[in-house]
């Protein structure tokens, strides 16, 4: 796994945790692909991943891991238990770039960097002596680009890097990614599998349940508004209007495709550093009933962002990477389960995208028959 924001709480989380389960210290509690349903498939150990990425801070793993055990994202004692697999991984980290707001990216072009990134990927391959490697982009989150002509923004730079180093690619973020138009093509002609666009851990998860149920029901939904409580990295990046609207449309999309139309209401992201990898998330639904019965539902998911999607983005390497194995190109609908934006073809019924999900492992484990 190559991951983008190497140093972030996700991916902290992710080496840390993947290496307390291999060592059995804790149950794969929030990994889909270790249920029954995923069995057989052909998909890599948790023992056999190695990790590295890029960054643009300097904080070691070990160090990170720390910081999350002290704010009760990582339990006490798996960064001691985990430090040597967290020091090799941090060892695999290479400086990353540009920034948020960087302009000139040192001096840099964007062909430059992306040559640069490439080459970063494709050496760790080599030095490791590894069968492939899946590049993950859990980075903060960031502005949209404006439209037309201007430099890539980072995502698609290393959306970039990553088709180049011949890699199958996850977007776990709002960011543009491979959604950008200067990348089309050379997507298009990759013959990699590349998934989604950010990842569904929260209240667009109840979104993507509740709203079924409120359709299927056959009751009018009047109004949906919500609000968003976090802190953290990703609470700074989204107290930016043009960040926190690149998170927000997704969001409101899986109500439009569920309900069959956009409800009335808006969704807040307020950003409370003191929360840390913590959020809050409340959501009010006005609904009509029977002969015109007004009643709301309110809804309260208090949860821990890295715990949330820490697993999802082992699933999903572990998904690509074997879609890789087996030869399977472009877009994955049937990990739409995975993502507020999941790729063209997927449903946004949570309950229709897990049975696409399943009956993409049966897939699998008919190709490795």
């Amino acid at each position: 796994m190559w991951l983008i924001g190497a140093r972030g709480s996700v991916a902290t989380t992710a080496v840390a945790g993947c290496a307390a389960v291999t060592a059995g210290l804790h149950p794969p509690t929030g990994m889909v692909t270790e249920t029954p349903p995923f069995a057989e498939c052909g998909l890599p150990t948790l023992s056999s991943l190695v990790f590295g990425g890029h960054d643009t801070v300097e904080c070691p793993l070990p160090k990170r891991a720390e910081q999350l055990a002290a704010g009760g994202v990582l339990p006490h004692g798996v960064p001691s238990a985990v430090r040597s697999e967290l020091a090799a991984a941090d060892a695999e980290i290479r400086m990353g770039g540009p920034r948020p707001g960087d302009t000139d990216a040192d001096g840099r072009s964007d062909e430059e960097l992306i040559a640069s990134f490439a080459d970063d990927i494709t050496d760790f391959v080599r030095r490791r002596g590894l069968a492939r490697a899946v590049v993950v982009n859990v980075a903060s989150t960031e502005p949209l680009p404006p439209d037309g002509g201007g430099r890539l923004p980072a995502s698609s730079l290393y959306a970039a890097a990553a088709l180049r180093a011949g890699c199958p690619y996850v977007n776990f973020t709002p960011s543009t990614g491979l959604h950008h138009p200067a990348l089309a093509a050379a997507a298009a002609s990759s013959g990699l599998p590349y998934a989604g666009r950010d990842g569904k851990t929260g209240q667009t998860l109840l979104r993507s349940v509740l709203g079924p149920m409120f359709a299927q029901r056959a009751l009018a939904v009047r109004a949906w508004s919500g609000t968003n409580l976090l802190g953290g990295g990703d609470g700074a990046s989204l107290a930016d209007p043009a960040a926190a609207a690149a998170k927000n449309a997704g969001k409101e999309r899986v109500l439009a495709d569920t309900l069959g139309t956009a409800p009335e209401g808006e969704v807040h992201i307020d950003d409370v550093p003191s929360l840390g990898d913590w959020k809050t998330a409340w959501d009010h639904i006005a609904f009509d009933g029977f002969l015109g019965a007004r009643m709301v539902l309110q809804t309260t998911w208090q949860g821990c962002d890295s715990a949330l999607a820490a697993p999802l983005i082992l699933d999903l390497a572990r998904l690509l990477a074997r879609s890789h194995e087996l030869g399977l190109t472009g877009p994955s609908p049937s990990l739409g389960f995975y993502f507020k934006d999941p790729d063209p073809g997927s449903s946004s019924s949570l309950g229709e995208q897990y049975a696409a999900l399943v009956a993409f492992a049966e897939r699998l484990k008919g190709a490795g028959a």
